[in-house]
């Protein structure tokens, strides 16, 4: 969801480490987590401060917790495809806010489709797309509902077919998971 002039370069901690040439590269650090990443992110954070990185932070972690992480510099909670466009038009006009954040639900028609090719495909056993947010449902050990909403909302067919073979260009041949808010599983479809 980037500007396609800004270059860009993806580190997967679980696949890869984040080295100091990684950081040193970057301008600005945007960092995404779960909950159990939690002590993780904090060091990658500590890391930016101690050598004046700006970060940028999003997430299911950070859309929980963001008042935790007081050395984020940044914040783009909720959906990203509503309130990241602000933060890069602040960026680029020298006056960030410290926190984007919206009550709206993105309209998952308007999702980009990721680039694959920043990604170490051959680190991975399984890829995954998303192909919905939201859930009508309310179970008590869920959050799907308190942060995208009850309202399922999905992408077109036309998109996941477009994503499917940008990954499947991207040189991916093993299985897919395409992921969708359906109580207690997940769907699996081999590849093509």
């Amino acid at each position: 969801m980037l500007p396609a002039q800004w270059q860009k370069r993806l580190v997967d901690m679980n696949v890869q480490p984040l080295t100091d040439a990684d950081l040193a590269w970057a301008d600005v650090v945007f960092l995404g987590g779960l909950t159990i990443q939690w002590e993780g992110t904090e060091r990658v954070i500590a890391r930016c401060k101690a050598i004046g990185k700006r970060t940028v932070a999003g997430g299911p972690l950070f859309t929980a917790a963001y008042a935790l992480f007081q050395d984020v510099d940044h914040f783009v909670l909720n959906e990203a495809e509503l309130t990241l466009p602000d933060l890069v038009a602040d960026l680029e006009n020298g006056s960030p806010r410290r926190m984007y954040r919206t009550r709206e639900l993105a309209d998952m028609r308007q999702t980009p489709a990721p680039l694959w090719e920043l990604a170490k495909l051959d680190q991975y056993a399984v890829a995954g797309i998303q192909y919905s947010r939201g859930c009508p449902f309310d179970c008590d050990f869920c959050n799907v509902t308190a942060t995208l909403g009850r309202k399922t909302r999905v992408k077109d067919a036309s998109q996941i077919i477009q994503e499917l073979d940008d990954l499947y260009r991207a040189g991916w041949r093993e299985r897919v998971v395409l992921r969708r808010r359906q109580p207690h599983r997940q769907q699996t479809r081999p590849a093509r």
